[in-house]
C-alpha cells in the first residue's frame, strides 16, 4: 500500500487486468451459451414428403433455425480428384504449405514454422437428400463455405522435402531459417457423405434451400450427427464457464486483498487519531493543573506516568515528554507518544 491507503501501481494493474480478462471470458461464455441454447431449441425436420407441407404452413415459408440430416449429392457435375482415381466430390480444396525451422533468438532453439503459400477451393452446387433411396425431397445447400464445422476429408497428402547444398545449409544457419519442404494436400467433400445441416430452411418457389440464418446464429454443416454436435457445443460452454469462474475468483481475491489492506490502514489511522486526542487531552489537563497550582513540578512531569520528571529527548522529532522508565516501557517499535514518529535514538536530559 502506498501513502494514504491507496493501492500500489502493481495491485491496480493486476486488479484491472484480472477484471478485464474475467469480463472478456464471461462475454465469450455468454455467447457460447446462447449458441448452445439456440442449437438445442432448433427445430428438427426430416427429409420426407411432409417437409414441403411444413414449410408451406410456416410463416413466410421459412423455418428460422432448423436441423436437417441428409447425404451429399451433386446437382449437375461433380469435381474429380487430381490425384485419386474415381474420387468425386462437390468441394475441393488444394493447399501448398511451406514447412521450415526458424531460430528463436530469445530461447536459442529452432522452432517449427508453417505457412500456407497457396490455396484454392473449387465448389459445385449440391443437395442434401435422404439416405433412403426413392424419396424425391432434396434440400439445396447455399454458401457451404460460410458454415462452421465443415470438415473436408483429406484424400491426398504428400511432403516434398527441400534439396539443399552445403552452401545453402551454411546460408540458412546464418539467416536463421532452414527450409524443410513443401506439403501438398487435397481435401474434398465427397459425394455420399452424411451431413448434418443447421440453418435457415426456406421454400423458394419450388426449391427448398438451407442457408445461413439471419438472426446471428451460427450456420453448421457437420459430419457429426446432431446429438454429437450439440454435446460438443455444451462441452465448449462448460469449458468457458470454468475459465470464467477461475478468473472471477482470482479477481475477487485481489479485490479482497486490497480492501483488507485499506481496512487495516483505516484502523491504524483511527487508532493514531485516538492516541493523539488522548495526549492532547492529557496536555490540556496538565496545563490546567499547572495554571491552578502554579508549580514547576507538574510542568516538568512525564506525560505518561505524571509522577517522574522528563528525562530524555526523542530524536529525530525532538519531543521532551517522557522519563527513562516510561521510555523503556514503550512497545516496539518505539514511537514518540506525541507525534507517533519512530524514535531513532534517545538523548538523556540533565536538569541543572
Amino acid at each position: 500500500m502506498e501513502g494514504g491507503g491507496r493501492p500500489s501501481a502493481t495491485q491496480a494493474v493486476l486488479l484491472a487486468a484480472s477484471t478485464a480478462l474475467t469480463a472478456l471470458l464471461y462475454s465469450v461464455y455468454r455467447q457460447k451459451a446462447r449458441v448452445a441454447r439456440g442449437l438445442e431449441g432448433a427445430r428438427r425436420v426430416r427429409l420426407d414428403g411432409d417437409l414441403r407441407a411444413v414449410l408451406l404452413e410456416a410463416p413466410g415459408r421459412c423455418v428460422p433455425y432448423a436441423v436437417i440430416e441428409g447425404v451429399v449429392r451433386s446437382v449437375k457435375e461433380t469435381l474429380s480428384s487430381q490425384f485419386v482415381e474415381n474420387c468425386k466430390g462437390v468441394i475441393q480444396r488444394l493447399t501448398l504449405q511451406e514447412h521450415k525451422m526458424v531460430w528463436n533468438r530469445t530461447t536459442h532453439l529452432w522452432n517449427d514454422y508453417e505457412k500456407i503459400i497457396h490455396q484454392r477451393t473449387n465448389m459445385a452446387p449440391f443437395d442434401l437428400v435422404p439416405q433412403e433411396e426413392g424419396a424425391g425431397v432434396t434440400v439445396r445447400v447455399m454458401k457451404p463455405l460460410d458454415a462452421a464445422e465443415l470438415s473436408l476429408e483429406t484424400v491426398y497428402e504428400k511432403f516434398h522435402p527441400s534439396v539443399q547444398s552445403f552452401t545453402d545449409v551454411i546460408g540458412h544457419y546464418i539467416s536463421g531459417e532452414r527450409p524443410k519442404g513443401i506439403q501438398e494436400t487435397e481435401q474434398m467433400l465427397k459425394v455420399g457423405t452424411a451431413l448434418t445441416g443447421v440453418g435457415e430452411l426456406v421454400l423458394d418457389n419450388t426449391t427448398i434451400k438451407l442457408q445461413p440464418p439471419k438472426q446471428g446464429m451460427p450456420y453448421y454443416l457437420s459430419a457429426m450427427d446432431f446429438d454429437s454436435l450439440l454435446q460438443k457445443q455444451e462441452s465448449n460452454v462448460r469449458f468457458w464457464k470454468i475459465l470464467t469462474v477461475i478468473f472471477g475468483f482470482a479477481t475477487c481475491t485481489v479485490l479482497f486483498f486490497i480492501l483488507r489492506k485499506q481496512y487495516r490502514h483505516h484502523r491504524e489511522r483511527q487508532h493514531l487519531k485516538q492516541m493523539q486526542d488522548e495526549f492532547r487531552q492529557a496536555q490540556e489537563r496538565l496545563m490546567r493543573e499547572m495554571n491552578a497550582e502554579g508549580g514547576e513540578t507538574l510542568k516538568n512531569a512525564c506525560i505518561i506516568c505524571l509522577s517522574n520528571t522528563k528525562a530524555c529527548v526523542f530524536l529525530e522529532c525532538g519531543h521532551v515528554c517522557s522519563c527513562n522508565e516510561c521510555y523503556r516501557a514503550l512497545p516496539e517499535p518505539k514511537k514518540c507518544p506525541i507525534c507517533r514518529q519512530a524514535i531513532s535514538r534517545v538523548v538523556p536530559l540533565y536538569n541543572s
